[in-house]
């Protein structure tokens, strides 16, 4: 990367949705770059379990800063993206001067981080996108239209393409979207996938406790929000229990988010409680536990343009436990899955219960589609195998 006569390349990774190490992308890229000798700052918020304003872990150097709150209308994220452009700005100056940046890493959602990458870029530092979520795709999905704020995502996006001197997408159909819609040099675009570690994603022993005394577990994790399809899960639940008289099945819902209150009192008035453990977001131990114990693992986002664009880690950390998977019939969820999926019609929760029970009452499918996803993961989607390209995109960036 460097010769020894150099000091060492400096990143300064900016996310404003998520703390870090919470977030595992971020920690992934950050803790891939400092073992390859960079030196790696963080700015994030703090959230549950990160309230340490500034610390040191694994050799990177993390700076969190408060959000006036959880947004869920669009005046609320203004107010919250405003708060945070005003502390990444702090924090920034911050960072150059006392350990020094050479490159901003802009990770979204928001795009609008390319306001502090843009005026960075005036001193002489360069611009890299991190491109995790397709923002206006985000807001038509948790809004339903497209609005005067819609068209600020778009502007938003392109001008963060402009800015970028590389980009990196998640899989191929964001990296068409930084060609087509933002204008990138196809060859300054590289896709990075979120791969699981295995280190982490450990198999253990169920807890048959967590099945609250039925036969079978059905597991989920992910943030409980309105693009993740949480009401479809219940409402198919409902017709599991309602319909086809099951009253053998628990389902276990890891995860916190804007909707978690709203979504418990949905599965009361479906009249489903009973059958349906939320966690709220809890340490890896209790996650762990959680899957390690289902017999089948679901997905259910919504089939919407962002959905079907966006690749689901939570799909990839199922495949490595090696638990077969439901969800709707996704263009990124049945790349990422292929075999160890069952593929339920769109947005039909009546078909995605029926998937639910044909694979609990199917031991041996299950067993195959389990192993199938093991395999996928271990052989072609972990993130050892996307780290180089990575480094491959940082080369490019330093070379530019």
């Amino acid at each position: 990367m460097s010769s020894k006569n150099t000091r060492p390349r400096r990143v300064l990774i900016i996310v404003e949705n998520l703390p870090s190490p919470f977030d595992r992308r971020v920690w992934q890229e950050a803790t891939t770059l400092h073992q390859s000798g960079y030196e790696v700052s963080i700015i994030c918020p703090t959230g549950k379990g990160y309230e340490k304003k500034y610390e040191v872990i694994d050799g990177i150097h993390i700076y969190r800063h408060n959000l006036p709150l959880e947004a869920e209308g669009a005046l609320g994220y203004l107010y919250e993206y405003s708060a945070a452009l005003f502390w990444e700005f702090i924090l920034a100056w911050k960072v150059l001067l006392t350990r020094g940046f050479d490159v901003i890493n802009a990770c979204n959602p928001p795009d609008n981080i390319f306001i502090v990458g843009g005026f960075f870029r005036l001193l002489g530092k360069k611009f890299l996108f991190d491109h995790h979520d397709i923002n206006p795709e985000l807001y038509e999905a948790k809004f339903g239209r497209r609005d005067f704020f819609y068209k600020v995502m778009l502007a938003w996006e392109r001008m963060t393409f402009w800015l970028a001197g590389v980009s990196i997408a998640t899989n191929e159909s964001y990296r068409k979207i930084a060609i087509e819609r933002g204008g990138m040099d196809p060859d300054k675009v590289f896709v990075v996938r979120s791969g699981p570690k295995l280190d982490r994603l450990r198999i253990v022993p169920p807890v048959e406790a967590l099945k609250k005394g039925r036969k079978y577990l059905v597991g989920y994790v992910g943030v409980m929000g309105a693009q993740e399809g949480i009401d479809y899960l219940l409402r198919s639940i409902r017709y599991i229990v309602k319909e086809l008289n099951r009253s053998d099945i628990q389902f276990g819902l890891v995860g916190g988010g804007t909707s978690l209150d709203e979504m418990q009192a949905y599965a009361e008035e479906l009249g489903v409680a009973e059958y349906v453990t939320f966690t709220g977001r809890v340490p890896d131990k209790d996650l762990l536990e959680m899957l390690n114990t289902a017999d089948v693992c679901v997905n259910p986002d919504v089939a919407n343009e962002m959905n079907d664009k966006s690749t689901m880690n939570k799909i990839m950390e199922y495949m490595a436990l090696g638990k077969p998977v439901v969800q709707f019939d996704l263009t990124e969820g049945r790349f990422s899955a292929q075999q160890a999926s069952l593929y339920a019609d769109r947005n039909n929760e009546v078909d995605f219960a029926k998937k639910i029970v044909e694979l609990l009452e199917k031991p041996e499918l299950r067993e195959e589609m389990g192993a199938f996803g093991a395999r996928r993961v271990e052989q072609e989607l972990e993130w050892k195998y996307e780290a180089p390209k990575l480094l491959r995109a940082y080369d490019v960036l330093f070379d530019g």
